[in-house]
């Protein structure tokens, strides 16, 4: 995870690959396989098991081909999959139409439609009409051997190679009760028609022979398959944003062939061909201006919130928006050389490298399955030792067996998580999975990107300087109509500033746009200049002394002052900048307070980012500015290598690397797709307090979840005493089940009174 470099660093006689995993049930499957590839001569390999890939470093005679094997042998799937593009191209969107995604919801219908009757038929004694023993059988049948098939396949894997995880518990725990439940209908008395479970909770020895348990074997297995298909479900997303990246670029370019203009796909530009980009088009891939000039938005690439102006001669990058003026554009870089695939990669690489969060079922799991088959075991070799006779002995072993297999456990994450997912949407939250819990608790740095996380991420006015007998209403009247005539994104801000200052604004005459440096037109009879510094000298005016002082500290502020004269004399500076949002320095007092230190980063330069942390109330020596895309990541691994658990949150392309390397990601819900799904949290209202409120909410989520756990295992370990000692009938094992998970749940409803600060 932490210190990792941003590319792969290889020695010489090395490789790297990555390996497609399949058939992986949870993370401790991730960490054998792990385990086995690192025993191999020459290889260092991490396993991932969220996006379901290998990360491996391998030399000294090794092949892919032998990685493979090794894996396969592990009882596994491998391969090396699709390079990012086509796998960002070719990738289903998501509509849960992936194979196992729509085998595990098959089955889940399946068992959701069967079980029902079973359980109801067991807990309700005037439903158990005649022989509607056999008639659970039938029912339970195909839930417990068709729909619970994935836990018993990953139960003999596991079991082939000496390990045991919750998918061992499930289906030991389920083919007990189902075994024992089909012994007892055709060889012992619960067969006989007009068998009833009685309602009652008496202790009393039995040799089970009469006693079913269909409604365990079949409830448990449709509880848990129920939490696995909605992990599976929030699984499918680890590739969202590579494919949210990749769909940022034009996907059409008009390309200039003898003269002529032909549009093409995107895909068939090569080194050296030059097209078109109008205004208000996307530019389709890196290249150098040959022709024209214009203002280029780079901001969700570089988060540079000032536009840049570009001439011939300059570099563009694919993905940013023209802005302004029609350009011609030779192309210098193609498919996945790009930056927009570079930081696809990016993105790729640090959720590859990201630690897979180990469930804490799985790891409880570990130690208490072995004990409890120990435990069945004992059992049976002590009622047979004491003479109680075969059907005794196997009674109490199986009943060991069943309460062990807590059902609560199924309901424990996904219930918390479902309260406390729903509660995070009314609030403006969505937290993607329980992995994003655990981090949300040891995060102790936040690292906020600027522009559009602690800022509105648009330019806007904000002062007006006048000089002396100047109307500030008439500045922004004359001013806003020329630029209101201009494509320019900061000339957008003044018009809009103005407008809403000064009502409607008036149409110029004579309007020129001066490249590089302004407006020019006549404004209700006045001859107006609005731009730069240097526009005003082209026509011999200089600023008076107040004027100059103020443009000189807006720009020591690291903001755009723009001059306004008319009528042969400098009248005003206008400033404009990216504006702090109002609620940013309220969220960051928050995120102190959850014992967060707040770091800003920004692409923007130096100025800027002190001016904007001061404002906000963040410390000088926790700002980072000037920092392009693949800097923000190593900014990130250098804050995790000081051994610090960071959360990052940002909004636009260039944070989704980042995002994905933080132990925890939190995008803006304001910002792009791609940042949205690298992230872990999505803040819908794009408003920085929610991030605290996630964060709050997140840990009270996981604090729910790991009380429901403790409390899933309680109740079952509670009666486990009396199943080994030959006293556990049907309805106190099913009691057990039924008031645990009765318990898991109305613990989990109390998320529902969660409230934003």
């Amino acid at each position: 995870m932490s210190g990792h470099p941003a590319g792969p660093v290889t020695a010489p006689g090395t490789a790297d690959v990555e390996l497609a995993i399949g058939g992986m049930t949870c993370a401790s499957c991730a960490a054998r396989i792990e385990k086995k590839l690192n025993r191999m001569d020459g290889v260092e390999a991490t396993v991932n098991y969220a996006t379901e890939k290998a990360k491996v470093t391998f030399g000294g005679g090794v092949s892919v081909e032998d990685l493979i094997a090794t894996v396969e042998a592990t009882g596994y799937t491998a391969r090396p999959p699709a390079p990012p593009a086509q796998d960002a191209r070719a990738a289903q969107p998501e509509d849960e139409g992936g194979d196992e995604l729509a085998d595990l919801r098959q089955r889940l219908l399946t068992a959701l439609v069967l079980s029902v009757p079973v359980v109801a038929m067991a807990m309700v004694p005037p439903l158990q009409f005649a022989n509607w023993q056999w008639l659970s059988l039938v029912l339970a049948a195909p839930v417990v051997i068709y729909a619970g098939w994935p836990f018993h396949r990953a139960a003999w894997t596991n079991a082939r190679h000496g390990a045991a995880t919750m998918d061992t518990l499930i289906s030991v725990g389920t083919a007990a009760a189902f075994l024992w439940s089909v012994w007892a209908l055709f060889f012992g008395t619960a067969g006989m028609p007009g068998m009833t479970h009685p309602f009652e909770f008496t202790i009393a020895r039995s040799d089970g022979a009469g006693n079913i348990y269909l409604e365990a074997a079949a409830g448990v297995t449709t509880f848990i398959l129920a939490g696995r298909y909605f992990e599976a479900r929030s699984k499918r997303k680890a590739g969202a944003a590579l494919r949210a990246l990749m769909e940022l670029g034009a996907k059409e370019v008009t390309v200039l062939r003898g003269g002529r203009e032909v549009t093409v796909p995107t895909a068939e530009l090569r080194v050296g061909d030059r097209f078109l980009v109008r205004p208000g088009e996307k530019i389709a891939t890196d290249g150098t201006v040959v022709e024209g000039a214009s203002a280029v938005d780079a901001s969700m690439l570089t988060g540079e919130s000032v536009p840049v102006e570009v001439a011939v001669g300059d570099t563009v990058t694919g993905a940013t928006l023209n802005a302004g003026g029609r350009l011609v554009v030779e192309a210098t870089r193609v498919g996945a050389d790009t930056q927009l695939a570079r930081m696809a990669k990016l993105v790729e690489d640090a959720q590859n490298g990201k630690a897979s969060a180990q469930r804490l079922a799985d790891r409880i799991s570990a130690v208490f399955v072995p004990v409890v088959i120990a435990l069945a075991l004992g059992t049976l070799g002590f009622w047979l030792g004491s003479g109680e006779g075969m059907s005794a002995a196997f009674t109490a072993a199986v009943a060991v067996l069943i309460i062990a297999c807590p059902c609560a456990l199924g309901l424990a994450t996904p219930t918390a998580l479902m309260v406390g997912t729903g509660r995070g949407a009314q609030l403006g939250i969505l937290i993607k999975g329980p992995e994003v819990l655990e981090n949300t608790r040891k995060a102790d740095t936040i690292v906020l990107d600027k522009t559009g996380t602690v800022t509105t991420g648009r330019m806007t006015l904000l002062k007006v300087h006048t000089a002396d007998s100047t109307d500030e209403a008439e500045v922004l009247r004359l001013a806003g109509a020329l630029e209101n005539a201009s494509e320019h994104p900061i000339a957008r801000a003044v018009a809009a500033g103005a407008a809403e200052r000064t009502g409607d604004l008036a149409a110029p005459e004579d309007f020129a746009n001066v490249p590089g440096l302004g407006v020019q037109g006549v404004v209700d009879g006045h001859a107006v200049l609005v731009g730069r510094e240097k526009l005003l000298a082209q026509w011999a005016m200089e600023l008076p002394e107040p004027l100059r002082r103020a443009k000189d500290e807006a720009e020591a502020a690291g903001r755009t002052a723009i001059t306004v004269a008319w009528d042969g004399e400098a009248r005003a500076v206008l400033e404009v900048a990216d504006a702090v949002k109002d609620t940013s320095a309220e969220a960051i007092r928050r995120l102190r307070g959850l014992g967060l230190t707040p770091v800003l980063l920004t692409g923007d330069n130096e100025a800027v980012a002190r001016s904007v942390a001061a404002e906000v109330g963040i410390d000088a020596e926790h700002v980072i500015a000037e920092v392009m895309p693949e800097d923000k990541v190593e900014v990130v691994r250098k804050l995790q290598a000081e051994g610090r658990s960071v959360a990052m949150v940002g909004d636009g392309v260039n944070d989704a690397a980042a995002l994905a390397q933080a132990d925890l990601g939190l995008a803006m819900g304001t910002g792009t797709d791609a940042a949205i799904e690298a992230g872990d949290l999505t803040l819908v209202r794009g408003d920085l307090r929610a991030a605290a409120d996630a964060i709050r909410l997140s840990r009270r989520t996981l604090a729910t979840i790991k009380g429901n756990l403790f409390w899933a295992f309680a109740y079952n370990v509670a009666a486990l005493p009396l199943a080994a000692l030959g006293y556990l009938n049907p309805m106190i094992a099913g009691a057990a089940m039924a008031f645990s998970s009765v318990f898991v749940v109305g613990n989990s409803l109390r998320l529902r009174g969660f409230k934003a600060a």
